[in-house]
């Protein structure tokens, strides 16, 4: 009886326990699966040569402590911004165009959740690139491509596929002396070639290193060059498809635009340029609305 009460306890205070909380996800390197946020589709993918310019604006994060998209710890204060198609992490430099200033930051989330956004920035970001609170501001946004694949490099990734490769087995390789031939002669002593000391091979080292995490405050002044924000919706090799499409959007006023010549000629669909940011979030909205998912604001 004494061993049946004692069972009993244990198998008391074992229920009374709680239950062990899921192990966190650490950070990693990822591009992802394509998503819908916002109401847009956006299609993740690797690239270290992005240039790109749009609206930005801060993200609605106002506390530290979740997990971004990639298993990093969001931080406000730190210098974070969310995209939705770089890799992640990247380190982009964000160029507030209206006034010159200049930060680098590190993307680890996807978003923003505004679609008409490029980058949503945390506030220590937004605060430093003089973003107006609750507005938007003209970006152009460059990956730096050095850190960025050191990161892609030296994370953890669960998408990286590791390949095998077993090399071929070795033959046995047989020699034998053979006497020389009549009348031939031998040499009575072999050339040397001049001694020379151990060959010494220099391997760059291509990989700089991890970038620093948090990355440091550090803000440049370029001379300001704001532009004119126009809705771009869709590029194509044929003018009677660009035409298709700008008759989807023809109460925006959108237009065929040809790039190039020949062959090699584009035709690109865009609306605008659009006097305030309002205008064009109206005209996003609208692109949206019509079936675009392809829409994208741009600043020329």
């Amino acid at each position: 009886m004494r061993r049946l009460a004692a069972l009993a306890l244990l198998a008391l205070l074992a229920g009374c326990q709680e239950a062990a909380p899921p192990p966190t996800p650490a950070a990693r390197s990822m591009v992802g699966q394509p998503y819908e946020l916002g109401g847009m589709w956006s299609y993740p993918k690797e690239d270290f040569a992005a240039a790109e310019t749009g609206l930005a604006s801060a993200l609605p994060d106002r506390a530290s402590g979740r997990r971004t998209a990639n298993g990093e710890i969001f931080n406000p204060g730190e210098l974070m911004a969310a995209h939705r198609t770089l890799q992640l992490p990247a380190i982009v430099t964000v160029t507030n165009l209206e006034n010159g200033r200049e930060v680098r930051v590190r993307v680890n989330d996807r978003g923003p959740q505004n679609p008409a956004r490029l980058i949503g920035l945390s506030s220590r970001a937004a605060s430093l690139l003089g973003l107006p609170a609750g507005g938007a501001a003209q970006v152009r946004v460059v990956v730096d491509a050095a850190p960025s694949r050191a990161l892609a490099g030296q994370l953890p990734s669960t998408e990286r596929v590791e390949l095998a490769i077993i090399a071929a087995p070795a033959g046995t390789v047989e020699r034998e002396s053979l006497a020389p031939l009549d009348g031939a002669r031998q040499s009575s002593r072999l050339r040397e070639a001049p001694s020379r000391g151990p060959a010494v091979t220099t391997v760059a080292d291509s990989n700089p290193g991890l970038p620093p995490n948090p990355l440091p405050e550090q803000v440049s002044q370029r001379p300001a060059s704001p532009g004119r924000l126009v809705l771009e919706a869709g590029s194509f090799f044929r003018r009677d498809l660009a035409q298709r499409q700008a008759a989807r959007i023809a109460g925006l006023g959108a237009r065929v635009e040809q790039r190039g010549s020949g062959r090699s000629a584009q035709y690109r669909v865009v609306a605008g340029p659009f006097a305030s940011v309002a205008a064009a979030d109206a005209a996003f909205a609208g692109a949206l609305g019509a079936g675009l998912p392809e829409a994208r604001m741009t600043v020329e």
